[in-house]
């Protein structure tokens, strides 16, 4: 699967707003993936779980869920397994986002099933303690995420690059396997190239493109940064 998962990208997370479900999710995923597309680049989608099968069925563009749970085939009601997002249509998951955190064990779990089923893992983390704590369970990707500046508009990438390459490099001298990614308050083209410069290999966006009165422009704003760093 990573193989063929293109870097950088960008992962546009629906979260739960009113302006990424349902019918509005079908129109935003359809102009993630027209921008894909011309530009040839990586913009993948995090759509709410009810979200993944219709995207998935109407558009080629790699889907993400927003959460998963470590269960596999059990009497498990209002749980969400890693087989069930594949099903689905989705590639991998996030994990410990900021605002569904997880105990250590649980994403432990949640890896170790997601490389049986071969989907991809993008765990979030709010330190650098954190990112060092996830790295023993070797996901595909650690997304850096300080839960006050999510939201904010003020990006990670202008007010702590250096903590972004100190991740990178703590996290390198263990894994060359996980890549970092970042993601809170990123809303501009600027914030994406400081962020790639950072030696990250992604970003999380959520409201600067979900809220966004002509999300096609920022996106193609976004990837024209997203070819320059073309890896």
């Amino acid at each position: 699967m990573m193989k063929s998962f293109k870097l950088p990208f960008v992962l546009v997370n629906f979260k739960s707003y009113s302006e990424s479900i349902g019918k509005n999710a079908y129109q935003l995923a359809k102009v993630c993936e027209r921008i894909s597309r011309e530009y040839s680049v990586n913009i993948s989608v995090a759509p709410q779980f009810t979200d993944i099968y219709p995207i998935a069925n109407s558009f080629d563009v790699p889907i993400f869920a927003q959460h998963a749970d470590p269960v596999v085939s059990d009497a498990k009601t209002g749980h969400v397994s890693i087989l069930a997002i594949k099903e689905a249509g989705a590639i991998g998951t996030l994990l410990n986002h900021s605002e569904r955190k997880l105990k250590m064990e649980t994403i432990k779990k949640c890896i170790e099933i997601a490389k049986e089923h071969d989907m991809i893992t993008i765990c979030c983390s709010d330190s650098i303690d954190e990112s060092l704590d996830i790295i023993n369970y070797f996901p595909n990707f650690i997304a850096y995420e300080p839960p006050e500046l999510i939201g904010t508009g003020v990006s990670v990438s202008q007010v702590q690059p250096e903590i972004i390459e100190d991740i990178v490099e703590s996290v390198g001298h263990i894994s060359s396997q996980t890549k970092i990614m970042c993601g809170a308050g990123i809303s501009s083209a600027e914030d994406i190239d400081k962020a790639l410069k950072a030696r990250t290999v992604g970003v999380l966006i959520s409201s600067a493109v979900v809220k966004a009165k002509e999300p096609q422009k920022i996106l193609e704003s976004f990837a024209k940064v997203l070819n320059e760093h073309n890896i």
